[in-house]
Formats: structure tokens, sequence, C-alpha cells
């Protein structure tokens, strides 16, 4: 509880003095630099958690790691695909799966935030009332940078390898960074939803879960029963995942579907069209909280 004090005073220090001297901007372009600057102080400020919580920082880290070398040793050992080799197959579906339960750790910060009364004291600050959702999205945004630089290490010593160049590699990397950047979105929105900060696992896992499961990370979609092959091709993993094998080079899921065929449209339409939705969510949600 000391340390949350001690932040919320820096926080107050960067953003409060100066604001309360000259109040609130006018001019739509004064409100975006201020809304800007204190979304800054706020990524600032939960970027400084983590690196004050060497144990949440090793936690939070060794779930890529995990993840990489459980399913590229233990499926890409045992399983194959007439694509190709199914280590490199399976290892860009291992990115954005990583991506998709990074959403739990973002619903569980806001929840704590909530529920610590961390957001009520910044509420009433003369602070951009976007700064806590947007310092939130930024600072998982670059935790999920530092993240895919990890994966990525990590696939190179088990054998994964991209095939296309570094740009295409990059692009890549930036179509997994855009989901993770949508995901983020809806996972700000469902921790301002939840009562309470354990009640964030309840939820977020069943609903990672399945969208897991029916995707193309582990098996192509051609393979699946007809009905359910349709829903893993639209599935918004499978678009990135897709997306990202063609990139890297890796073995594709290939199909006849429209899905199948445009993964590159639907990798950048999926998470746009959620950020879209869940951001006004998010950011509606967050203004109505009662004080």
């Amino acid at each position: 509880m000391t340390s949350t004090l001690r932040e919320q005073h820096r926080a107050v220090a960067a953003v409060g003095p100066a604001r309360r001297d000259t109040g609130r901007p006018t001019g739509p372009l004064a409100r975006l630099r201020w809304a800007v600057a204190d979304g800054w102080v706020m990524t600032g400020r939960n970027m400084a958690h983590v690196i004050r919580s060497p144990e949440e920082i090793v936690i939070y880290f060794s779930l890529p790691i995990m993840f990489v070398l459980v399913f590229g040793y233990v499926f890409g050992s045992g399983m194959a695909t007439g694509a190709g080799n199914y280590r490199e197959y399976l290892l860009p579906g291992v990115f954005v799966m990583t991506m998709l339960y990074g959403l739990g750790a973002t619903a569980s910060g806001i929840a704590m935030d909530v529920s610590r009364g961390v957001v009520d004291r910044f509420r009433s600050m003369p602070m951009a009332r976007t700064a806590l959702v947007t310092g939130r999205t930024g600072a998982d945004v670059l935790r999920a940078l530092l993240e895919m630089t990890i994966l990525v290490v990590c696939g190179l010593l088990v054998g994964w390898q991209w095939r296309n160049g570094l740009l295409d590699a990059f692009a890549a990397v930036g179509l997994i960074l855009l989901l993770r950047l949508a995901l983020t979105w809806v996972g700000i929105f469902l921790g301002l939803m939840v009562p309470n900060p354990d009640t964030v696992g309840v939820i977020v896992f069943p609903l990672a879960f399945p969208l897991t499961a029916l995707s193309n990370v582990f098996v192509a979609p051609d393979l699946m029963p007809s009905w359910l092959g349709a829903i893993s091709s639209w599935n918004p993993l499978s678009a990135t995942v897709a997306a990202s094998r063609e990139l890297f080079g890796n073995p594709g899921t290939g199909g006849d579907s429209w899905a199948a065929q445009h993964p590159m449209l639907l990798a950048v339409a999926w998470p746009l069209l959620l950020i879209a939705v869940f951001a006004p969510l998010a950011v509606r949600r967050y203004q109505r909280l009662s004080r």
C-alpha cells in the first residue's frame, strides 16, 4: 500500500501542479496533447510498478518461455504436418496465443487499481480522464514487445526461424502486437467490469481457451469438421496466425475459404474492429465509475 501511495504522489507531481494553476486546456489540439502527456506519465507509472516487483517480472516473462519450450518440444517433436516442419508451423501460433493470455494481466492490473481505490484517487486529480486506461495500454504494449523478444529468442533456440527476410519478420511482429493492443482494450474493459480482481481468472480463461482451441494455432482448419473449420477460419487469432506464418515464411494452413485466402486483410481488420468496439466501452465505463 505504501508503494502504491508513492506512485500516486509521483504521478501527481508529474501532472498536477501546473494543471492546478492553468486549469483544463481548451481547444481540441491542446486537449489531445494533454491526454497524450498524461497517458505517457501513467505508462511510466505502470512500468515502474513492474520494475519494482521482481517476482512479477519472473512470473510474467516465464510464461512465454514455458509456452515455447513446452509446445515446441512436446507438440513439435510428436506431430507432423504435410505443409512442412510442424515446429515452424506451431511457433507463430504460440506467439499469438501468448498475446491472448496476456489480457489476463491487463484485466488483473486494472481490477487491482479499482479495488485499491487508485482509480478514485486519480479521478479526483486534474488529469485527462483517459490517462489511466491509455497509460495501461501503453505499458502493456511495451511489455508485449519485451515478451515478443523473449518469444523469438526462445523460438530460435528450439529450431524455429523466419525465412522471408527481416522486413517481413518485423511486419509479422507488428501484426501480432496490433492484436495485443486490441486485446489490451478488451482486458481493460473486463477489469473495469469485474467486482474484484479474483474474478478475472474465472472470466479470462473460459474466454481464452475456446478461442485458442477453435483456431489454427495447433491444427489447420481443413483438418477439422467443416462447420468447425469455418469457425476456426474466421477466428481473429487464426487471421493473425495465418498472416504471421506467411510473413515469417513458415508452413501455412492454406484452404479455399475467403478467410484463408485473405489473412493479411483480416489480421488488420479484426484488431481494428476490436479496438473500435472495446476502447469506447472501456473509456465510458471508466468515466462512469462512482467515486
